[in-house]
């Protein structure tokens, strides 16, 4: 009788969990691909939150460290860095994670993220209780936003502060 309300109780915070998850939407997600040595690199997708929510981290077995990042221009310095505390997702509201503005930063590379290959990625969420829910992807990997994922113009990113990347020259 124990192992059959243990395995009823189980089952209860499964299907909970699956709930939860499925109440974050996440569209046209994909990662930059990489070239030999580079050690970061950025993935970009839009998430809705059928109810407020917040986008506390990320994981792939691809990279050492996953953080949620903004990048910012100041003054025509581009300042980027983790978002502490995770992302608002407003309920019902779209956010774009996109280049030149919050996106998920996967540093500390294993190897290099070739162009129609795809990774696994782990986002993580917390909900208004702080109650812990993770959603799993597979993410296609591009050089470019493939059609229909792109969120405006995607401008080159100077990510050498995260790894032994040669800083890139504005043209």
């Amino acid at each position: 009788m124990k192992f059959k309300t243990l395995m009823s109780s189980v089952a209860l915070a499964a299907a909970a969990f699956a709930a939860h998850a499925a109440a974050i939407e996440v569209e046209n997600a994909w990662v930059r691909a990489t070239v030999k040595g580079q050690q970061a690199t950025g993935a970009f997708m839009t998430l809705t939150a059928k109810e407020g929510a917040r986008l506390v981290g990320a994981s792939t077995p691809a990279a050492g460290v996953s953080q949620v990042h903004e990048m910012t221009m100041d003054a025509g310095v581009m300042k980027m860095g983790e978002v502490k505390g995770g992302l608002d997702l407003p309920a019902g509201k779209a956010v774009a994670l996109k280049s030149g503005g919050y996106h998920l930063m996967l540093m500390d590379l294993k190897s290099a993220l070739v162009a129609g290959t795809s990774l696994p990625l782990t986002l993580v969420f917390k909900d208004a209780k702080g109650v812990e829910s993770k959603v799993e992807l597979t993410v296609p990997v591009a050089a470019v936003a493939p059609a229909g994922m792109a969120h405006g113009k995607e401008a080159p990113m100077d990510h050498s502060m995260h790894g032994n990347m040669p800083a890139k020259k504005a043209p």
